[in-house]
Protein backbone atom coordinates (compact mmCIF):
# COMPACT_ATOMS: atom_id res chain seq x y z
CA UNK A 1 0.00 0.00 0.00
CA UNK A 2 1.49 3.37 -0.99
CA UNK A 3 0.71 6.86 0.30
CA UNK A 4 -2.47 6.53 2.36
CA UNK A 5 -2.32 3.97 5.12
CA UNK A 6 -4.02 0.60 4.76
CA UNK A 7 -5.73 1.19 8.12
CA UNK A 8 -7.28 4.44 6.89
CA UNK A 9 -8.42 2.89 3.63
CA UNK A 10 -10.04 -0.02 5.47
CA UNK A 11 -11.76 2.47 7.74
CA UNK A 12 -12.87 4.43 4.70
CA UNK A 13 -14.28 1.29 3.08
CA UNK A 14 -16.43 0.54 6.10
CA UNK A 15 -17.79 4.09 6.18
CA UNK A 16 -18.55 4.06 2.47
CA UNK A 17 -20.39 0.77 2.73
CA UNK A 18 -22.25 2.10 5.73
CA UNK A 19 -23.70 4.89 3.57
CA UNK A 20 -25.04 2.40 1.05
CA UNK A 21 -22.21 2.81 -1.43
CA UNK A 22 -21.60 -0.89 -1.92
CA UNK A 23 -18.35 -1.57 -3.70
CA UNK A 24 -19.15 -2.66 -7.28
CA UNK A 25 -17.29 -5.33 -9.19
CA UNK A 26 -14.65 -3.64 -11.31
CA UNK A 27 -14.36 -4.31 -15.02
CA UNK A 28 -11.75 -6.90 -15.92
CA UNK A 29 -9.82 -4.50 -18.14
CA UNK A 30 -9.49 -0.86 -19.08
CA UNK A 31 -7.36 1.73 -17.30
CA UNK A 32 -8.48 4.27 -14.74
CA UNK A 33 -7.58 7.61 -16.33
CA UNK A 34 -6.38 10.55 -14.23
CA UNK A 35 -6.24 13.84 -16.09
CA UNK A 36 -3.54 16.22 -14.84
CA UNK A 37 -3.17 19.91 -15.74
CA UNK A 38 0.25 21.22 -14.66
CA UNK A 39 2.12 24.26 -15.87
CA UNK A 40 5.29 22.51 -17.04
CA UNK A 41 6.50 25.59 -18.90
CA UNK A 42 6.04 29.32 -18.47
CA UNK A 43 6.59 31.70 -15.53
CA UNK A 44 4.52 29.70 -13.03
CA UNK A 45 5.99 26.29 -13.86
CA UNK A 46 7.98 25.65 -10.68
CA UNK A 47 4.91 24.23 -8.94
CA UNK A 48 3.80 22.07 -11.86
CA UNK A 49 7.22 20.57 -12.51
CA UNK A 50 7.57 19.43 -8.90
CA UNK A 51 4.01 18.17 -8.41
CA UNK A 52 4.39 16.29 -11.69
CA UNK A 53 7.36 14.37 -10.24
CA UNK A 54 5.18 13.27 -7.34
CA UNK A 55 2.11 12.17 -9.25
CA UNK A 56 4.17 10.35 -11.89
CA UNK A 57 6.03 8.51 -9.11
CA UNK A 58 2.81 7.69 -7.24
CA UNK A 59 1.11 6.31 -10.34
CA UNK A 60 4.21 4.26 -11.22
CA UNK A 61 4.29 2.72 -7.73
CA UNK A 62 0.58 1.95 -7.88
CA UNK A 63 0.89 0.26 -11.28
CA UNK A 64 3.96 -1.69 -10.18
CA UNK A 65 1.87 -3.09 -7.32
CA UNK A 66 -0.81 -4.30 -9.74
CA UNK A 67 -2.88 -1.16 -10.25
CA UNK A 68 -6.41 -1.06 -8.89
CA UNK A 69 -7.55 -4.67 -8.68
CA UNK A 70 -5.67 -5.44 -11.85
CA UNK A 71 -6.57 -2.26 -13.72
CA UNK A 72 -3.72 0.05 -14.63
CA UNK A 73 -3.82 3.76 -13.88
CA UNK A 74 -3.15 6.01 -16.85
CA UNK A 75 -1.97 9.60 -16.36
CA UNK A 76 -3.19 11.95 -19.13
CA UNK A 77 -1.15 15.17 -18.94
CA UNK A 78 -1.59 18.51 -20.69
CA UNK A 79 0.85 21.37 -20.13
CA UNK A 80 -1.10 24.58 -19.46
CA UNK A 81 2.05 26.66 -20.14
CA UNK A 82 1.08 28.95 -17.20
CA UNK A 83 -1.75 30.32 -19.37
CA UNK A 84 -5.37 30.32 -18.07
CA UNK A 85 -6.80 30.20 -21.62
CA UNK A 86 -4.71 27.15 -22.50
CA UNK A 87 -5.73 25.58 -19.19
CA UNK A 88 -9.43 26.00 -20.02
CA UNK A 89 -8.93 24.41 -23.43
CA UNK A 90 -6.98 21.52 -21.89
CA UNK A 91 -9.61 20.99 -19.20
CA UNK A 92 -12.32 20.77 -21.87
CA UNK A 93 -10.24 18.30 -23.86
CA UNK A 94 -9.52 16.01 -20.90
CA UNK A 95 -13.07 15.98 -19.56
CA UNK A 96 -14.95 15.76 -22.86
CA UNK A 97 -12.71 14.22 -25.51
CA UNK A 98 -10.36 12.14 -23.34
CA UNK A 99 -13.13 11.38 -20.82
CA UNK A 100 -10.80 11.05 -17.85
CA UNK A 101 -12.25 9.52 -14.70
CA UNK A 102 -10.78 12.18 -12.40
CA UNK A 103 -9.10 15.51 -13.08
CA UNK A 104 -6.23 16.73 -10.88
CA UNK A 105 -5.39 20.41 -11.09
CA UNK A 106 -4.79 22.86 -12.58
CA UNK A 107 -1.67 23.30 -10.52
CA UNK A 108 -1.81 27.11 -10.33
CA UNK A 109 -4.63 29.16 -8.84
CA UNK A 110 -4.98 31.60 -11.73
CA UNK A 111 -5.62 28.70 -14.07
CA UNK A 112 -7.89 26.96 -11.57
CA UNK A 113 -10.05 30.08 -11.31
CA UNK A 114 -10.60 29.89 -15.06
CA UNK A 115 -11.15 26.12 -15.20
CA UNK A 116 -13.24 25.09 -12.20
CA UNK A 117 -16.64 25.85 -13.72
CA UNK A 118 -15.65 24.08 -16.97
CA UNK A 119 -14.69 20.93 -15.08
CA UNK A 120 -17.85 21.11 -12.96
CA UNK A 121 -20.10 21.34 -16.02
CA UNK A 122 -18.47 18.19 -17.41
CA UNK A 123 -19.43 16.33 -14.18
CA UNK A 124 -15.84 15.15 -13.71
CA UNK A 125 -14.52 14.66 -10.15
CA UNK A 126 -11.75 17.17 -9.47
CA UNK A 127 -8.94 17.11 -6.90
CA UNK A 128 -7.57 20.63 -6.62
CA UNK A 129 -4.14 21.53 -5.15
CA UNK A 130 -4.63 25.34 -5.26
CA UNK A 131 -4.93 27.78 -2.35
CA UNK A 132 -7.24 30.47 -3.78
CA UNK A 133 -10.55 30.38 -1.89
CA UNK A 134 -12.99 30.73 -4.77
CA UNK A 135 -12.15 27.45 -6.54
CA UNK A 136 -13.85 25.35 -3.85
CA UNK A 137 -17.55 25.59 -3.05
CA UNK A 138 -19.30 22.34 -2.09
CA UNK A 139 -22.68 23.67 -3.23
CA UNK A 140 -21.60 25.13 -6.57
CA UNK A 141 -18.95 22.49 -7.35
CA UNK A 142 -20.03 19.28 -5.53
CA UNK A 143 -17.43 17.12 -7.33
CA UNK A 144 -14.45 19.40 -6.57
CA UNK A 145 -12.26 18.69 -3.51
CA UNK A 146 -9.28 20.72 -2.29
CA UNK A 147 -6.17 18.66 -1.44
CA UNK A 148 -4.28 21.65 -0.01
CA UNK A 149 -5.02 24.44 2.46
CA UNK A 150 -7.11 27.41 1.39
CA UNK A 151 -5.81 30.97 1.23
CA UNK A 152 -7.59 31.62 4.53
CA UNK A 153 -5.54 28.88 6.20
CA UNK A 154 -2.27 29.94 4.56
CA UNK A 155 -2.88 33.60 5.36
CA UNK A 156 -3.77 32.85 8.96
CA UNK A 157 -0.50 30.97 9.50
CA UNK A 158 1.63 33.69 7.87
CA UNK A 159 -0.18 36.53 9.63
CA UNK A 160 0.07 34.82 13.01
CA UNK A 161 3.81 34.37 12.53
CA UNK A 162 4.48 37.99 11.53
CA UNK A 163 2.11 39.63 14.03
CA UNK A 164 2.15 37.33 17.06
CA UNK A 165 5.62 35.77 16.95
CA UNK A 166 7.72 38.49 15.29
CA UNK A 167 5.54 41.28 16.79
CA UNK A 168 5.48 43.25 13.52
CA UNK A 169 2.45 45.41 12.70
CA UNK A 170 3.58 47.51 9.68
CA UNK A 171 3.49 45.24 6.67
CA UNK A 172 3.81 45.49 2.86
CA UNK A 173 1.59 43.00 1.01
CA UNK A 174 2.52 42.42 -2.62
CA UNK A 175 1.89 39.88 -5.35
CA UNK A 176 2.35 39.40 -9.05
CA UNK A 177 -0.41 40.20 -11.55
CA UNK A 178 -1.52 36.57 -12.00
CA UNK A 179 -4.94 35.45 -10.79
CA UNK A 180 -3.29 33.92 -7.74
CA UNK A 181 -1.23 37.01 -6.92
CA UNK A 182 -4.12 39.43 -7.35
CA UNK A 183 -6.62 37.43 -5.30
CA UNK A 184 -4.06 36.67 -2.58
CA UNK A 185 -3.04 40.30 -2.06
CA UNK A 186 -6.66 41.31 -1.69
CA UNK A 187 -7.46 38.46 0.71
CA UNK A 188 -4.35 38.75 2.89
CA UNK A 189 -4.37 42.55 3.13
CA UNK A 190 -7.97 42.34 4.35
CA UNK A 191 -7.08 39.65 6.89
CA UNK A 192 -4.18 41.70 8.25
CA UNK A 193 -6.30 44.82 8.60
CA UNK A 194 -9.02 42.87 10.37
CA UNK A 195 -6.39 41.50 12.79
CA UNK A 196 -5.20 44.98 13.68
CA UNK A 197 -2.09 45.31 11.49
CA UNK A 198 -1.27 48.32 9.33
CA UNK A 199 -0.93 47.49 5.64
CA UNK A 200 1.75 50.07 4.91
CA UNK A 201 1.93 49.19 1.22
CA UNK A 202 -0.30 47.07 -1.01
CA UNK A 203 0.37 46.35 -4.70
CA UNK A 204 0.40 43.86 -7.53
CA UNK A 205 3.52 44.01 -9.66
CA UNK A 206 4.23 42.55 -13.09
CA UNK A 207 6.47 39.55 -12.45
CA UNK A 208 8.48 40.40 -15.59
CA UNK A 209 9.26 43.91 -14.39
CA UNK A 210 13.08 44.02 -14.50
CA UNK A 211 13.64 46.75 -11.90
CA UNK A 212 11.90 46.33 -8.56
CA UNK A 213 13.90 49.05 -6.80
CA UNK A 214 11.21 51.76 -7.14
CA UNK A 215 8.58 49.48 -5.58
CA UNK A 216 10.94 48.40 -2.82
CA UNK A 217 11.81 52.05 -2.08
CA UNK A 218 8.11 52.87 -1.78
CA UNK A 219 7.64 49.98 0.65
CA UNK A 220 10.51 51.19 2.82
CA UNK A 221 9.36 54.81 2.70
CA UNK A 222 5.87 53.70 3.74
CA UNK A 223 7.33 52.27 6.93
CA UNK A 224 7.01 48.55 6.20
CA UNK A 225 8.88 46.35 8.66
CA UNK A 226 7.96 43.12 6.88
CA UNK A 227 7.23 42.23 3.25
CA UNK A 228 4.68 39.50 2.56
CA UNK A 229 4.96 38.47 -1.13
CA UNK A 230 2.45 36.15 -2.80
CA UNK A 231 3.67 34.65 -6.05
CA UNK A 232 4.70 31.24 -7.39
CA UNK A 233 7.24 32.89 -9.73
CA UNK A 234 10.79 32.22 -8.42
CA UNK A 235 12.30 34.91 -10.66
CA UNK A 236 10.05 37.57 -9.15
CA UNK A 237 10.66 36.39 -5.58
CA UNK A 238 14.43 36.14 -6.02
CA UNK A 239 14.53 39.71 -7.39
CA UNK A 240 12.74 40.93 -4.26
CA UNK A 241 15.39 39.31 -2.09
CA UNK A 242 18.28 40.51 -4.25
CA UNK A 243 17.03 44.12 -4.28
CA UNK A 244 16.45 44.01 -0.52
CA UNK A 245 20.11 43.05 -0.08
CA UNK A 246 21.36 45.68 -2.54
CA UNK A 247 19.40 48.33 -0.60
CA UNK A 248 20.91 47.18 2.68
CA UNK A 249 17.36 46.96 4.00
CA UNK A 250 17.18 44.61 6.97
CA UNK A 251 13.48 43.78 6.56
CA UNK A 252 11.74 40.45 7.23
CA UNK A 253 10.27 38.65 4.19
CA UNK A 254 7.54 36.10 4.93
CA UNK A 255 4.96 34.61 2.61
CA UNK A 256 4.36 32.15 -0.22
CA UNK A 257 6.04 28.70 -0.14
CA UNK A 258 7.98 29.38 -3.35
CA UNK A 259 10.18 31.79 -1.35
CA UNK A 260 11.94 28.65 -0.10
CA UNK A 261 12.13 26.68 -3.33
CA UNK A 262 15.33 25.46 -4.91
CA UNK A 263 14.48 27.49 -8.02
CA UNK A 264 14.39 30.70 -5.96
CA UNK A 265 17.66 29.83 -4.22
CA UNK A 266 19.38 29.28 -7.58
CA UNK A 267 18.53 32.85 -8.66
CA UNK A 268 19.87 34.61 -5.55
CA UNK A 269 22.93 36.83 -6.02
CA UNK A 270 24.36 35.52 -2.74
CA UNK A 271 23.30 32.76 -0.32
CA UNK A 272 23.06 35.40 2.41
CA UNK A 273 20.07 36.92 0.62
CA UNK A 274 18.01 34.02 1.99
CA UNK A 275 18.47 35.19 5.58
CA UNK A 276 15.41 36.46 7.49
CA UNK A 277 13.16 34.80 4.90
CA UNK A 278 10.28 32.61 6.08
CA UNK A 279 7.75 30.76 3.97
CA UNK A 280 4.49 28.94 4.51
CA UNK A 281 5.12 25.24 4.78
CA UNK A 282 3.56 22.06 6.12
CA UNK A 283 4.33 20.24 9.32
CA UNK A 284 4.64 16.81 7.68
CA UNK A 285 7.38 18.15 5.38
CA UNK A 286 9.55 19.86 8.03
CA UNK A 287 12.32 18.34 10.10
CA UNK A 288 12.81 18.77 13.82
CA UNK A 289 15.79 19.97 15.82
CA UNK A 290 17.14 16.43 15.58
CA UNK A 291 17.19 16.75 11.79
CA UNK A 292 14.64 13.97 11.31
CA UNK A 293 11.53 14.02 9.14
CA UNK A 294 8.28 12.31 10.21
CA UNK A 295 8.49 8.54 9.48
CA UNK A 296 5.99 8.54 6.60
CA UNK A 297 7.83 11.43 4.92
CA UNK A 298 11.26 9.89 5.49
CA UNK A 299 10.01 6.66 3.89
CA UNK A 300 8.85 8.53 0.77
CA UNK A 301 12.16 10.40 0.54
CA UNK A 302 14.08 7.12 0.66
CA UNK A 303 11.99 5.70 -2.19
CA UNK A 304 12.34 8.88 -4.24
CA UNK A 305 16.11 8.76 -3.80
CA UNK A 306 16.21 5.09 -4.79
CA UNK A 307 14.28 5.96 -7.95
CA UNK A 308 16.57 8.96 -8.59
CA UNK A 309 13.70 11.47 -8.40
CA UNK A 310 15.27 14.90 -7.84
CA UNK A 311 14.26 16.80 -4.70
CA UNK A 312 17.19 19.17 -4.21
CA UNK A 313 15.95 21.85 -6.64
CA UNK A 314 12.34 22.13 -5.50
CA UNK A 315 9.97 21.77 -2.54
CA UNK A 316 9.25 18.32 -1.18
CA UNK A 317 5.68 19.25 -0.30
CA UNK A 318 4.91 19.83 -3.98
CA UNK A 319 6.16 16.32 -4.75
CA UNK A 320 4.24 14.85 -1.79
CA UNK A 321 1.04 16.65 -2.82
CA UNK A 322 1.17 15.02 -6.23
CA UNK A 323 2.18 11.65 -4.79
CA UNK A 324 -0.92 11.41 -2.57
CA UNK A 325 -3.31 11.77 -5.52
CA UNK A 326 -2.78 8.26 -6.89
CA UNK A 327 -3.71 6.75 -3.52
CA UNK A 328 -6.78 8.97 -3.07
CA UNK A 329 -8.09 7.98 -6.50
CA UNK A 330 -7.24 4.30 -5.97
CA UNK A 331 -9.06 4.26 -2.62
CA UNK A 332 -12.27 5.60 -4.15
CA UNK A 333 -12.25 3.41 -7.26
CA UNK A 334 -11.35 0.31 -5.28
CA UNK A 335 -14.27 0.77 -2.90
CA UNK A 336 -17.10 2.33 -4.95
CA UNK A 337 -16.07 2.30 -8.63
CA UNK A 338 -15.56 5.21 -10.99
CA UNK A 339 -19.03 6.78 -11.24
CA UNK A 340 -18.49 10.49 -10.41
CA UNK A 341 -21.18 10.79 -7.72
CA UNK A 342 -20.03 7.60 -6.02
CA UNK A 343 -16.44 8.81 -5.89
CA UNK A 344 -17.54 12.14 -4.44
CA UNK A 345 -19.73 10.41 -1.84
CA UNK A 346 -16.81 8.20 -0.86
CA UNK A 347 -14.46 11.15 -0.30
CA UNK A 348 -17.23 12.93 1.62
CA UNK A 349 -17.72 10.09 4.09
CA UNK A 350 -14.71 7.78 4.21
CA UNK A 351 -11.98 9.96 5.70
CA UNK A 352 -9.79 11.01 7.23
CA UNK A 353 -7.11 9.85 4.79
CA UNK A 354 -3.49 9.88 5.97
CA UNK A 355 -1.22 11.02 3.15
CA UNK A 356 2.39 12.16 3.11
CA UNK A 357 1.55 15.80 2.41
CA UNK A 358 -1.23 15.89 4.96
CA UNK A 359 -4.36 14.39 6.44
CA UNK A 360 -7.42 14.91 4.28
CA UNK A 361 -10.98 14.97 5.64
CA UNK A 362 -13.96 16.25 3.67
CA UNK A 363 -17.70 16.29 4.23
CA UNK A 364 -20.78 16.90 2.08
CA UNK A 365 -20.76 20.62 2.93
CA UNK A 366 -17.01 21.12 3.38
CA UNK A 367 -14.61 20.39 0.53
CA UNK A 368 -11.60 22.13 2.10
CA UNK A 369 -9.91 19.04 3.46
CA UNK A 370 -6.53 20.15 4.85
CA UNK A 371 -6.12 20.57 8.65
CA UNK A 372 -5.31 24.00 10.07
CA UNK A 373 -2.60 22.59 12.33
CA UNK A 374 -0.73 21.22 9.31
CA UNK A 375 0.05 24.72 8.01
CA UNK A 376 3.22 26.21 9.55
CA UNK A 377 6.07 28.60 8.75
CA UNK A 378 9.64 27.49 8.07
CA UNK A 379 13.08 29.01 7.57
CA UNK A 380 14.14 29.36 3.94
CA UNK A 381 17.87 29.14 4.60
CA UNK A 382 17.45 25.79 6.36
CA UNK A 383 16.61 24.19 2.98
CA UNK A 384 17.61 20.53 2.73
CA UNK A 385 16.43 18.55 -0.30
CA UNK A 386 13.11 20.36 -0.38
CA UNK A 387 12.49 20.27 3.38
CA UNK A 388 13.00 22.89 6.10
CA UNK A 389 13.35 23.51 9.80
CA UNK A 390 10.32 25.03 11.48
CA UNK A 391 10.44 28.79 12.00
CA UNK A 392 10.86 30.25 15.51
CA UNK A 393 7.72 29.93 17.58
CA UNK A 394 6.81 26.41 16.47
CA UNK A 395 7.43 23.17 18.34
Amino acid sequence: MTGLSRRQLVKGSALALGTGLAAPALAASGPIRIGWLPALTGPSSSTGIAINRGIVFGVAELNAAGGIQGRKVELVVRDTQSDPTKAVNAAAELTRSEKVNVLYGPGNSGEALACTAVIARARTPQLNPCFVDEVIDAEKYPLAFRTAPSNQQVGAAANRFVMDILKIRQIAVIGDTSGYGTSSVKAFAGMLTAAGATVAYEATIDANQPDLLPDMMRMRNAGARAIMPWSVNPGFLSRILNVRAAMGWDVIVAGQPTLGSGQTRALLDRPENWEKVYQTNFRNLCYGEDGRLPPRTADLVARLQAAKVETSDTLLWWIAAGYDIAALVAAAVREVGEAPERMASYWNTAGPFDGVYGRYAWGPRQHNGYPDEGVVMSQANSFRDGTFRLAPGYD
